[in-house]
């Protein structure tokens, strides 16, 4: 049987504004509970909302970075429902006139681009947050409640987890380039929803959809879709019902867990939001923030294809990141080969800060380092090898690789004469492998060459080192 795995998703991204929505208290994450707090974002009698423009705008920048159509003229509205860190019993959103109307992301497939469709984007208002406690005690703490968010909401035109990681990801990146959040999910600043089910494309039939709420990292995204695929494709062989719920991912036991069946459609009683005027978006508006947007993922990985001749995958590793990207371009004005940064960077730098879980802004060392650390390789004075060592002491100590390299004695023995009295004791040493050689055992050049490499230390020039010996094996 042929099942196909239908898959929308519900961005949530906070919005990098230094006030909230409604009112001008921070938006700063962390602080002490309920001190970002005032009667607005506290819903406290008579207090009046003031909408933040610069919320909409970075709404307008989100949808234009989205091929997405801008409303004219929008509005905002009451969405009511009762949760306990939604302080006022409704949530300010936007309901039948969304800011931003339709869109699409492209992600990369084998036979060519896929189009994510989005339905819409729409600016809101966040909640508080609950803080449980492990004697079964509940806390509020109100400092989110009020901070900007923009929900995104696509098509179901996802049919894999990998597709889905593939869309958030050109997602993420998007919002981190335009500036409008700083996407960091650890701190909630993108959150996400998913909704799945699977088809049998044989006999139409269907299972009902799952929600999966608040996943907070990429990760968990997958592992959640990939579970579920499995779980859907089991009640559609078993010939078995399933109602339509919502479920949550427990990262423990790799499962998810319902949380709450739906047995209806969600009313929310939307209506105009009486204490907000209606929203008038000049297009001159528009028009300067779309000619202000800055360079694009997509167009910043087409340049680096085109300026510093690198194969689609680097370009695309590079420019994942907004921060990576301008370490790398910064680090290649410093070196004569845009190839070998991007091995460097895509390699060993991004490694360690994988393994170690940094981020590049907090890296000891600056692009200028490395670029230095590559022309010392290039112009000869150390090897690769030693290159990968003076590195690993840069993200220790920040120090310069000129300088480390001077402490430690590190230059690279290229002195011909100094070097083929070093080569003679080896081989001196080790006439079998010579013999070895000889007899057409070409393992026996790199033993020798190791040889060499063990004597210096790792400071002897390989290269000149290989030469060397091919040269008194010849005379001998």
């Amino acid at each position: 049987m042929a099942y196909k795995t239908i898959i929308g998703l519900e961005i949530h991204s906070e919005l990098m504004t230094n006030s909230k929505i409604f009112c001008n208290c921070t938006t700063e994450f962390g602080g002490d509970v309920n001190t970002h707090c005032c009667p607005v974002c506290l819903g406290l009698p008579g207090a009046l909302p003031v909408i933040n423009k610069r919320v909409v705008e970075y709404g307008i920048k989100a949808g234009l970075a989205f091929n997405s159509k801008i409303a004219r003229e929008t509005k905002m509205d009451r969405k009511n429902y009762f949760y306990p860190d939604l302080v006022k019993g409704y949530q300010i959103s936007q309901d039948d006139i969304p800011l931003c109307s339709g869109g699409f992301i492209e992600i990369e497939k084998e036979d060519g681009p896929k189009k994510i469709r989005l339905r819409r984007i729409h600016i809101e208002e966040d909640t508080g947050k609950s803080l449980h406690s492990e004697d079964g005690g509940s806390l509020l703490d109100y400092n989110r409640s009020g901070v900007p968010l923009i929900e995104i909401v696509t098509e179901p035109d996802m049919n894999s987890p990998e597709e889905a990681k593939e869309f958030l990801e050109k997602l993420k990146a998007t919002l981190e380039y335009i500036e409008v959040s700083d996407v960091k999910m650890e701190e909630g600043s993108l959150r996400c929803d998913v909704n799945i089910n699977v088809v049998d494309e044989e006999t139409g039939k269907k299972t009902s959809i799952s929600e999966l709420k608040n996943l907070n990292s990429f990760k968990a995204v997958v592992k959640a879709l990939e579970y579920e695929e499995k779980r859907h494709i089991s009640l559609l062989k078993e010939g078995k019902e399933n109602l339509k719920e919502t479920r949550r991912w427990d990262e423990v036991n790799n499962e998810t867990i319902v949380m709450r069946i739906k047995e209806g459609a969600a009313d929310y009683r939307y209506f105009p939001e009486p204490d907000l005027i209606k929203l008038e978006i000049e297009e001159e508006w528009i028009e300067d923030i779309k000619n202000n947007l800055p360079e694009l993922p997509h167009d910043k990985k087409e340049r680096f294809m085109k300026e510093y001749d690198l194969p689609e995958y680097d370009a695309g590793v590079l420019t994942q990141s907004k921060a990576l990207a301008a370490f790398y371009e910064e680090t290649v004005k410093y070196s004569k080969d845009p190839k070998q940064v991007s091995n460097w960077v895509m390699g060993d730098v991004l490694r360690r800060i994988n393994d170690e879980e940094l981020d590049i802004k907090d890296l000891k060392f600056t692009p200028k380092d490395l670029g230095d650390l590559l022309e010392l390789i290039e112009e000869g004075k150390i090897s690769n090898n030693i290159g990968k060592k003076v590195l690993r002491d840069m993200f220790d100590t920040g120090k310069s690789p000129n300088k480390i390299v001077k402490e430690k004695g590190l230059i690279q023995i290229s002195d011909e004469g100094a070097l083929k009295e070093i080569v003679e004791k080896v081989i001196e040493k080790n006439e079998q492998s010579v013999i070895d050689y000889k007899d057409g055992k070409d393992r026996a050049l790199g033993f020798l060459v190791g040889q060499v490499m063990k004597e210096t230390r790792g400071k002897a020039n390989p290269q000149l080192a290989n030469k060397l010996i091919l040269e008194i094996i010849d005379e001998k």
